[in-house]
């Protein structure tokens, strides 16, 4: 029997998924083919560039577009290579499976060549896990690596669990085990996109990565949190927000009208109060919920109050008006 990674499933969790799966049906409804093509582009570029910024390369997007378009462009020349190497990967993407070993191997061996030695095989040394000049983690011993990695594809192959969920506990089990003498940051976060494409194949251009380069000192916090808890939880909720604020806010060309207040009436069952509402988008930050969400959907006449007279009230609650069902119906969700 293949060993089960420990994750608790959390109500945040749950509403995450919950969110997400909402907003990618709502997303699939409003794209069309010839701008998910073009987009496709600009987000392979952002999604290559925030990988590789999270791992020190310095180059802009528009080197990176330069390098796509075969230009040459004066940059250190390693940095040029991750670049040209990540571009090759992610023409291969479409090729490979999820819980292929083989796959794996493969990847890192076009991900890494001409960067390191040890490429498309697993590491015979020990490494630690980087945040900065700090060592986070200290991973396995090389010895155990090609069997934890055996247990971990078994797992994913077998695996009920919803693919937002298995791709972020694969995602964080690998930079647990650490299997790569360098590689494993963007080989991770590789595999993860590459799990949730196949679940949909709206991920293969959405840049995940982006936002993690934006929040990476909340990655790494997330990772240690999950390795002291010996629960991938928190690193779970972290990529499950990573996730939603990509879908909501990188992909303005395919869904114009996915705003903060349309996030909030998507996810608005019933009558719920703030402390609901804010749980179910997955966001901690009171004020930010208050200014960006609750309040402009209130301005908009989308949402309105149970007590409208006593709006401080504890009992308060908030319900989808005639308007809000309307903006619903035209989202696809309705």
């Amino acid at each position: 029997m293949k060993a089960q990674p420990p994750y608790t499933m959390t109500p945040k969790i749950v509403n995450l998924i919950a969110t997400i799966s909402e907003t990618v049906g709502r997303l699939t409804a409003f794209e069309e083919q010839n701008k998910a093509l073009r987009l496709r582009r600009i987000n392979r570029v952002r999604t290559i560039h925030g990988s590789l910024a999270i791992e020190g390369n310095t180059l802009s997007e528009a080197q990176i577009t330069a390098i796509l378009d075969g230009k040459p462009v004066i940059a250190p020349p390693r940095e040029v290579q991750e670049v040209k190497n990540a571009l090759a990967a992610y023409d291969r993407f479409d090729t490979w499976k999820p819980e292929a070993e083989e796959d794996l191997l493969g990847a890192h061996r076009i991900l890494m060549s001409g960067l390191i030695d040890e490429v498309g095989m697993y590491r015979n040394g020990g490494v630690g896990v980087m945040s900065g000049q700090q060592v986070i983690h200290m991973a396995p011993p090389a010895d155990r690596v090609p069997h934890l990695m055996a247990d971990l594809f078994g797992w994913l192959a077998d695996t009920d669990a919803h693919p937002l969920v298995a791709s972020s506990v694969f995602h964080y089990e690998f930079e647990f085990i650490h299997p790569f003498a360098d590689g494993n940051g963007r080989m991770g976060r590789l595999w993860q996109s590459l799990i949730l494409a196949r679940w949909h194949p709206l991920f293969a251009g959405i840049p995940v990565e982006s936002l993690v380069f934006e929040h990476q000192a909340e990655y790494y916090q997330s990772i240690q949190e999950s390795t002291r808890e010996t629960d991938s939880a928190p690193f779970i909720a972290f990529m499950l927000r990573m996730i939603l604020d990509t879908l909501t806010s990188s992909t303005p060309e395919v869904a114009p009208e996915v705003t903060p207040e349309v996030r909030l009436i998507s996810i608005l069952s019933g009558e719920m109060t703030r402390q609901q509402l804010k749980e179910a988008l997955g966001l901690k930050d009171d004020e930010h919920f208050r200014k960006a969400y609750l309040l402009p959907a209130l301005d908009a006449g989308l949402i309105e109050m149970t007590i409208p007279d006593k709006p401080r009230s504890s009992k308060q609650k908030y319900r989808l008006t005639d308007k809000g069902r309307q903006v619903m119906a035209r989202h696809g969700g309705g």
